[in-house]
């Protein structure tokens, strides 16, 4: 007798799930986190977590890609570059590989449109480590966690990518 309402439980959970998949159409139970497309209203976050300069430069290959894209189109776009993690070293005005330092310090000017958002729990962890603060490329803003502003920013709106 015991095993019978586990197995109309069993029964039950799986009609329950038989139903909701063939009445909600695909994609509907997640309807409430789509994004509206809003023309002309773009806002692109990158996330560089790693020390490795070959995807540094493709994190900033995509944003002057885009950048120059939507320009091109005449319309608009956001860009902000969120580092953390080991990805930070690409802020970093002591560890920043030279030709990456130089890219992050022109799209300043070049590139205004592009921002640059450094982790602060990881600046703080690094300088616990190192004994002092490191120092960041004068554009680079300082934010309170790394992956809570990509969340953040997803919530926003903005699209995330990890190139």
């Amino acid at each position: 007798m015991t095993r019978l309402p586990s197995v109309f439980r069993t029964l039950v959970i799986l009609l329950s799930v038989a139903l909701v998949t063939a009445v909600v159409p695909a994609g509907a139970a997640f309807a409430g986190q789509a994004k509206a497309a809003i023309p002309g209203n773009h806002r692109l976050a990158l996330q560089i977590s790693d020390q490795d300069p070959q995807k540094m430069n493709t994190v900033l290959n995509v944003a002057a890609n885009v950048s120059r894209l939507y320009a091109e189109r005449g319309e608009e776009v956001e860009i902000r570059i969120v580092a953390f993690n080991a990805g930070l070293h690409m802020l970093r005005e002591d560890t920043a590989p030279e030709g990456v330092k130089k890219r992050v310090q022109g799209f300043a000017k070049s590139m205004p449109n592009v921002r640059f958002a450094a982790c602060n729990n990881t600046i703080q962890g690094m300088a616990k480590k190192e004994g002092k603060t490191p120092p960041l490329v004068g554009n680079a803003e300082i934010v309170p966690a790394g992956v809570v502003t990509l969340i953040e920013l997803d919530e926003a709106g903005w699209t995330i990518v990890r190139p």
